[in-house]
């Protein structure tokens, strides 16, 4: 899982959809804000350009003269017949009676336009203020929305958190052992999930109990029989006057028990779950000799010799049996497939590999070697020899995994960092 894409987090989910609706809500009511504002604007704009030109042609009426607005931003202008011509832009002088919105020079211009005693009166109103007032306005809502959909995003991250914590404390303490799930004070959400993981792991329990029971009793029941059938042929195979193929199939006998037997055997250490013992001082050179000790005669048949590279006095701290029984499997596969030469075992640093003489494994074949009952070629075994070594490993925290080397032959490689070493 350490290359694949991390799921998504409740608690960040949850704090981004309430920000996110925070901020949808804030940004329509900030819009709406914003045109009931600009309506008003020019609401208000059009009541003042009309008091303003009413109030001139009032006062042009009182007293003859056309007088400028006290602000400058706005521009009054005459059109009668007869008159002089007052200098006025062109793009007002065409402009009929009532209210214009126009752009000029860069501007936005509001214009009324008004007849009063047979001439036509003009006034213009620049609304740059208004109009930067409105993106003033603008940017420091939406600023505001933005912000208030921060706090809310951190707000509401937080709360998630404190809500979300019991689903966290509840997915640890399944993954740590289970126990009692159900504690007082839960929501009713919580309280339903703590209850069926406690019904989960009370049906996995029953399981796993029938199933070694199952597993116990069988093998029990099967060693009487196979010793007895051992027995037998053993007794047949010693009698000399018997044939040479009624011997041979003796020894058939014998060994095809000793299969079932190693076969039965691993299959309860496999059906058990694997638990670390005591950790003692073991001598890793001196564990690698005794486990070869039992495979001695039958590497020697096959012309095939132990290379123990493993500084002498190294020691390591461990569960001396898990050890025993990962070297053993590792040492019997190694020799099952190994042509004559040399089994190479090797502890560079923290990582203690072994290495076979033989073809190797077949690249398409590496990802299943750990795998229950998988053999790749045709060498023998059941084919639960490495399986027993990953379980094994996995009990005493160690990682195992399985290459070929650049100069042939397979290499199994066990990382011992995480366990305690001297010498």
């Amino acid at each position: 899982m350490s290359g694949a894409r991390r799921p998504p987090s409740l608690r960040t989910g949850i704090a981004l959809a309430v920000a996110a609706l925070s901020l949808l809500l804030i940004v329509g009511q900030a819009v709406a804000l914003i045109l009931m504002f600009e309506e008003k604007e020019e609401e208000f704009i059009t009541d003042i350009l009309d008091q303003q030109i009413q109030h001139s042609i009032a006062q042009y009426r009182a007293s003859g003269r056309l007088l400028t607005p006290n602000t400058p931003d706005m521009r009054l202008y005459r059109l009668a017949a007869g008159e002089g011509v007052t200098e006025i832009p062109s793009h007002l002088a065409g402009l009929a009676v009532g209210d214009h919105e126009i752009f000029a020079d860069g501007h936005e211009f509001h214009v009324a336009v008004r007849e009063a005693d047979a001439a036509r009166f003009i006034l213009a109103y620049d609304v740059e203020d208004h109009e930067a007032r409105l993106r003033a306005l603008t940017v420091i809502t939406f600023s505001s929305a933005l912000l208030m959909a921060l706090v809310t995003l951190g707000a509401v991250y937080v709360i998630s958190g404190r809500l979300t914590r019991r689903l966290s404390t509840l997915a640890a303490q399944a993954v740590s052992g289970g126990g009692r799930y159900a504690q007082p004070g839960m929501a009713r959400e919580e309280l339903a999930l703590a209850r069926a993981l406690e019904i989960l792991e009370e049906r996995q329990r029953d399981l796993l109990a029938r199933e070694r029971a199952f597993t116990a009793d069988l093998g029990h029941e099967l060693r009487t029989p196979l010793a007895g059938i051992r027995s037998d042929a053993e007794l047949i195979a010693a009698q000399p006057a018997l044939p040479p193929a009624v011997l041979r199939r003796a020894g058939r006998i014998v060994d095809s028990v000793d299969r079932i037997s190693g076969l039965a055997s691993s299959l309860l250490i496999l059906a058990r779950e694997a638990r670390a013992g005591p950790a003692e001082a073991v001598d890793l050179a001196g564990a690698v000799q005794t486990a070869w000790q039992p495979l001695a005669d039958r590497a020697a048949a096959r012309g095939v010799e132990l290379a123990c590279e493993v500084p002498p006095g190294r020691v390591l701290h461990c569960d001396p049996a898990l050890l025993d029984l990962i070297l053993r499997n590792l040492l019997d596969n190694a020799v099952r497939h190994s042509a004559p030469g040399r089994i190479v075992c090797r502890l560079e640093g923290a990582c203690l590999s072994l290495r076979d003489n033989g073809p190797g494994i077949p690249e398409a074949d590496l990802p299943r070697v750990f795998e229950r009952f998988f053999r790749a070629g045709a060498a023998g075994g059941h084919g639960l020899g490495l399986a027993l070594v990953r379980h094994a490993c996995a009990a005493a925290g160690w990682q195992v995994c399985a290459g070929n080397a650049a100069e042939g032959g397979a290499v199994f490689r066990i990382d011992l960092a995480d366990t305690p070493a001297s010498g």
